[in-house]
């Protein structure tokens, strides 16, 4: 029988086997969550369409004389200024001495935003149609309104009526402009 000499003990002289490195798999789908978790904070919208400089409103279109040089903000009671609804407004017609009228239609509220339209009038034709008011209150609706106004103009002038064609993507709006061109058609003359 062997023994220890005294003051030593027995010991174990294994080593514990070093932690075997993570798979590859693992590491690269940590690096990944981690680099697109980077990517999606630091992404910025934009708040504001291009080229406007204060609140979101509809401004297409060419003031008529006489007209307020701030943008009518959709639900507001003045121009440029946030507040309460805006009462509808009363029928329009501005009649001038070269027999051409200006008939605001009517504004019709959508579920993205208010619409209203202004008709010019001369000799029983339609000579233009002027946008006072469409949804650009997010920057989607912004840019619905800023590509269906153009189409609803031309299709309007084309048809000299109010029965034109929904623009794809925009229903809302053109079914709008649609009844607030009526309202100012249905005015004309009476």
């Amino acid at each position: 029988m062997r023994t220890e000499p005294a003051g030593r003990t027995a010991r174990s002289t294994t080593r514990p086997a070093p932690l075997a490195p993570p798979p590859r798999r693992a590491i690269l789908t940590i690096l990944g969550t981690a680099l697109g978790l980077v990517l999606l904070f630091s992404f910025k919208t934009p708040d504001a369409p291009a080229g406007s400089n204060g609140p979101l409103a509809a401004t297409l279109g060419t003031p008529a004389p006489g007209a307020t040089s701030q943008p009518i903000i959709p639900g507001t009671s003045s121009p440029g200024v946030a507040g309460g609804p805006t009462p509808p407004p009363a029928a329009s017609a501005q009649p001038s001495t070269s027999g051409t009228q200006q008939i605001d239609g009517d504004v019709v509220a959508t579920r993205f935003g208010d619409v209203q339209v202004r008709l010019v009038e001369s000799g029983g034709k339609i000579v233009d149609i002027k946008a006072l008011q469409l949804p650009f209150d997010r920057r989607r609706s912004a840019d619905i309104s800023q590509y269906s106004e153009p189409i609803l103009h031309d299709e309007a002038l084309q048809a000299q009526s109010a029965s034109i064609d929904t623009v794809s993507g925009a229903t809302y709006t053109s079914q709008a402009y649609s009844q607030s061109l009526q309202s100012a058609l249905d005015r004309v003359g009476g």
